[in-house]
């Protein structure tokens, strides 16, 4: 009987939560746009109301590119490909628990992340940012690796314009959608038309718990 390839690839290790997200202010966010695969800028600032995810990815990978030395070995940094498709197949999902729009984030350009895109059948777009605007502004965790300095794995939910929550460390990849979807799940947005019963009954809820 042939083994099972699956078992001879070797598990990714897990990253340690080092405190990098207790650093990202909670505040307005920067004035900060970003190039999306539409060819649309986005405002990191003009997202509007609703609720926006953004998962910052540090690399996808394709068969005609290389990926630097022991990738897989790096705590975090392997699975962007399998994290994609985990937020394609949730998608729906996503939006019928109040996620408005959902973008995914690396320091790749724009033309190789239309080509993730195209090739995993994406239902969003991604931002790209070479330069880590977005990191530099918000104190965002990256890593360096074949003198190439990268995102670290993390995901922001941005509500009304402001962070409203921060998944870090993210692991395992291939699950964090189905994590999110948990956390939206356990988490309704309060609606800006919700009438103040409604939300001083919630309020009361919690004080009794």
């Amino acid at each position: 009987m042939e083994p099972d390839i699956a078992d001879q690839v070797p598990a990714l290790p897990a990253p340690e939560d080092d405190g990098a997200a207790s650093i990202i202010p909670r505040g307005a966010l920067p004035p900060v746009s970003l190039i999306a695969t539409t060819g649309e800028p986005v405002g990191i600032d003009q997202l509007g109301s609703g609720r926006t995810i953004i998962y910052v990815y540090p690399l996808t990978g394709r068969d005609d590119i290389v990926l630097p030395e022991g990738w897989r070995t790096i705590p975090g940094a392997a699975g962007c490909t399998a994290q994609a498709c985990s937020f394609r197949d949730r998608h729906q999902e996503l939006l019928a628990h109040g996620i408005t729009r959902v973008f995914g984030l690396s320091s790749q350009t724009t033309d190789y992340q239309r080509e993730a895109v195209a090739r995993l059948h994406l239902p969003f777009s991604m931002l790209a940012d070479p330069d880590l605007v977005l990191a530099k502004s918000l104190n965002l965790p990256t890593f360096e690796v074949e003198q190439k300095r990268l995102y670290r794995r993390l995901t922001l939910v941005i509500t009304d314009g402001r962070i409203d929550h921060i998944f870090y460390p993210v692991f395992p990849p291939a699950e964090h959608a189905d994590q999110v979807l948990s956390w939206a799940a356990e988490n309704p947005p309060i609606r800006s038309g919700a009438r103040v019963d409604d939300q001083s009954s919630r309020s009361t809820s919690t004080h009794n718990d």
